[in-house]
């Protein structure tokens, strides 16, 4: 019983730190390191042009007039409106489409129903998991390491990100394999 009663203290220990067991020892230990950059572009580009970014992932720029609503995704998301979703202070984590159940379930514990936190996968990452806010950026080959909570409480809804507290709902649900094939046809019927 007491065995019983320490784990479960743990558990929550780890929920209440960052809603999540994300945060768990980093296997391997693999070092990561948060990189930031200055002088990114807020401007509005047009629905469906591609926006070639100076980092990968993007951690701020052009952007689509709409952003991604926060949530965890299967697929690929539109990169244009999740960068939108970093400007509204949203924390990108994307990882390696390859990434083990049990790695991709550790990051979708970060997001919280009414969290800044949007999890998808992406081709080509620099490293198995890669967490983007407006301006930093850190990537690491855990899904567990414990920097990524330390990142999300630093940088989800930081006011450092230009519109802090604007929206990360009521807008595109959809995928990026959704928008190729319906085009603006996606937007209307993923708009929520």
């Amino acid at each position: 019983m007491l065995a019983l009663v320490l784990v479960a203290g743990v558990v929550l220990g780890g929920v209440w730190l960052y809603g999540g067991s994300g945060n768990g020892v980093a296997a391997g230990g693999g070092a990561s390191e948060t990189e930031t950059f200055e002088g990114l572009s807020r401007e509005h580009v047009d629905t469906g042009e591609t926006v070639d970014y100076e980092q990968f992932p993007p951690v701020g720029g052009e952007h689509y007039g709409f952003w991604q609503n926060c949530g965890v995704y299967d697929e690929p998301v539109l990169t244009e409106a999740a960068v939108h979703s970093l400007e509204h202070g949203a924390v990108w984590i994307t990882h390696d489409p390859g990434l083990d159940p049990a790695g991709v379930e550790a990051l979708a514990a970060y997001h919280l129903s009414g969290s800044y936190v949007l999890v998808s996968p992406m081709e080509g990452l620099p490293s198995a998991v890669v967490a983007s806010a407006w301006g930093a950026q850190l990537r690491t080959d855990d899904p567990r390491d414990p920097e990524l909570g330390a990142f999300l409480r630093e940088y989800e809804q930081s006011q450092e990100s230009p519109e802090p507290g604007a929206p990360c709902t009521g807008a595109y649900d959809g995928t990026q394999a959704e928008f190729d094939a319906q085009g603006a046809g996606a937007l209307e019927e993923r708009m929520n």
